[in-house]
């Protein structure tokens, strides 16, 4: 669980999180674009690359492969455990 949290710190990360929510299934190269054009972020492809690293270590995204492009998906499953740990309505 300290991956997720970890994971979950990060604001562009979060961001990640965001997009693929909206749209799941985005390349590297799709995520790059959104963070530039909607979020005005300046993360290098390989700073990008990283964080999407974190996310798939903590269970955050998985991906798949399509031919020779990785697709990434959000997993909110992890999200789940926190949230059985520590119920909302309590």
């Amino acid at each position: 669980m300290g991956d997720v949290f970890k994971a979950l710190a990060d604001p562009t990360r979060r961001v990640i999180m965001d997009e693929l929510l909206l749209r799941d299934g985005q390349t590297l190269f799709e995520l790059c674009a959104r963070l530039m054009s909607v979020h005005g972020s300046q993360s290098s492809r390989q700073a990008v690359s990283q964080h999407l690293a974190v996310l798939e270590d903590a269970g955050l995204i998985a991906t798949y492969r399509a031919g020779r492009t990785k697709v990434h998906t959000l997993n909110t499953e992890p999200l789940r455990s926190i949230t059985e740990r520590w119920p909302l309505d309590r």
